[in-house]
């Protein structure tokens, strides 16, 4: 009973964990699973395995495809082969998820009972019903470099800034509360459009690639920091 209570659970789950597989993809629907061809995510839109999260790297941990839902994973992830019907019943390779959804077959490790941390939200379901989304430059204390990220304010954290490294992570490596800070605007420089997020002697300098992206940020930061999680909440 436990193991058909668990595939009925992943059969309902898989229509959501498939759906963001790529912002400009069909959804690949659950029964369709292993019957169709699924849109592979890109190697460059991810930097960890969107299973276990483990950063990838070029020599221990490198990237493969699973070929049921098309997700990136690392080789412990994949190490699992199951017949897709859509390449003539042949044994290929899938991820731990998709061999238990399709062989019915459980596996020891399991990680669904591990309780998800503040920053395991996928980038592509948070930024699918975000506030705003986009590349954005977040510049080191000196102001000389930076690291380039995916930014997401969720709708349904509105007052939280979450950083990934890339659109497609499946975990985020920082978030930053934005209530209570100031934003600040700053004159071009470089052809670099600059504005800041300032809290006591925090201050978290961001580089937009446009000034039209940058007001968008700067709106949208302020309503958070000031609290207002609704339109209908601000006022002039």
């Amino acid at each position: 009973q436990d193991a058909i209570d668990r595939k009925v659970k992943r059969s309902e789950t898989f229509k959501t964990a498939v759906h963001g597989l790529e912002m400009d993809a069909p959804a690949l629907k659950t029964e369709e699973l292993g019957h169709r061809a699924p849109q592979w995510v890109r190697d460059n839109l991810v930097t960890m395995c969107m299973r276990c999260k483990e950063p990838f790297n070029a020599i221990m941990r490198r990237r493969h495809h699973c070929r049921a839902c098309g997700y990136v994973v690392c080789a412990r992830c994949s190490d699992y082969k199951a017949e897709l019907q859509y390449d003539g019943n042949r044994l290929n390779r899938v991820c731990q998820e998709c061999y238990v959804f399709l062989t019915g077959c459980m596996v020891l490790e399991d990680r669904e009972g591990k309780h998800k941390g503040i920053l395991e939200k996928g980038a592509a379901e948070v930024s699918g019903r975000s506030l705003l989304c986009s590349s954005l430059q977040l510049l080191d204390k000196n102001g000389k470099g930076g690291t380039r990220g995916w930014f997401v304010i969720p709708q349904d954290d509105p007052l939280v800034l979450y950083i990934y490294a890339a659109p497609q992570d499946v975990r985020a490596h920082t978030s930053i509360p934005l209530l209570g800070y100031e934003v600040r605007d700053l004159p071009q420089e470089d052809s670099r459009h600059l504005f800041q997020l300032v809290q006591s002697r925090q201050v978290y300098t961001f580089v937009a690639d446009t000034e039209e992206l940058k007001r968008r940020w700067m709106r949208a930061m302020a309503r958070s920091a000031m609290g207002i999680t609704h339109p209908e909440e601000e006022e002039d």
